[in-house]
């Protein structure tokens, strides 16, 4: 965001304390905790004092406010183009965002211009309506807590049926798709397991459950360790495709670089495709299960060719 002193912290500080003097919710002691957890350190000597001597004529005496409605925060134009320029991806649209009040806005840039590497091409179709209408079933179940029952086509083809729990929507950016994590709903275990949303057919939004039954766990952290040899770009490239990932990384030489990266365990397969997608530029070098598995996905692969 380019500088601009009304979207400044200082405004937006302000701005909470005057939302809560119009509720009739202000107290005292509050202006000084917000002032100190969003705001400036030398914040605290002029904001408090200045809304309390009548310097800025915002606050009465008995923490009330002549101010009728909320501050609120109207877009920039900068900000109107990038959400116009989202509006071209049909992902977005899953979520069935509003876009009234951009009408005669030019998107900041447009989605033809954007060039995907390293993306399967078989990706889903977000732009299909039975696909978007189970996604926001899915979407609508997930905020209310609610079982669903889905059908969908197995792994050899044939038609299945589920009654179960979503956990939640997960999208991964290298398959250019959408996945369901969800845990089964019936008496019979808790098992967990995941649909690619293109799979689904239909979905049937049930009851409630008790959420405090079913909450879901912590997942399951690893990590592994690799030596980079940076060549042609390497080092940016594989920073970029892990950026979000927690890691660390230490400087070996001018052209050697270890790194390791933390994940979720349930994000493994996908870890490992990306890893091989660097070939011997990239070395892993623990732990040893994880070289194994490797190991075995390339013996798998020379048997295919």
């Amino acid at each position: 965001m380019l500088f601009n002193e009304i979207y400044s912290s200082y405004f937006n500080v302000v701005a909470e304390i005057l939302a809560r003097a119009c509720s009739g919710e202000l107290k005292q002691s509050d202006i000084g905790n917000i002032v100190s957890k969003k705001a400036f350190g030398e914040s605290i000597l002029n904001i408090p004092a200045s809304l309390k001597n009548g310097e800025w004529l915002l606050l009465k005496d008995d923490m009330t406010t002549p101010i009728k409605n909320v501050p609120t925060m109207p877009l920039t134009l900068l900000e109107k183009q990038w959400i116009k320029a989202l509006e071209q991806d049909p992902r977005i649209r899953l979520f069935a965002p509003s876009f009234e009040g951009l009408e005669d806005v030019e998107p900041l840039y447009r989605r033809e211009w954007i060039e995907y590497f390293d993306r399967y091409s078989d990706g889903d179709d977000f732009e299909d309506e039975n696909y978007i209408e189970n996604f926001r079933l899915i979407l609508k179940a997930l905020r209310e807590y609610r079982r669903i029952a889905v059908d969908f086509n197995g792994r050899h083809g044939l038609r299945q049926r589920k009654d179960c729990i979503p956990y939640k929507l997960e999208y991964s950016s290298k398959d250019d798709k959408f996945r369901l994590i969800a845990i089964s709903g019936d008496k019979r275990g808790k098992g967990y397991y995941t649909l690619n949303l293109s799979r689904i057919k239909t979905v049937r939004v049930l009851g409630r459950y008790p959420v405090e039954q079913y909450r879901q766990p912590e997942p399951e952290s690893a990590s592994i360790t690799v030596e980079l040899t940076d060549e042609r770009n390497c080092l940016e490239r594989f920073m970029m495709n892990f950026s979000h990932l927690e890691k660390q990384a230490q400087k070996l030489d001018d052209l050697h670089y270890r790194i390791t990266l933390k994940y979720d365990k349930d994000d493994e397969t996908e870890i490992l495709i990306r890893i091989l997608s660097f070939g011997p530029k990239v070395k892993v070098i623990e732990p040893d299960y994880f070289i194994a598995l490797i190991r075995q996905r390339l013996e798998k692969q020379e048997k295919l060719n």
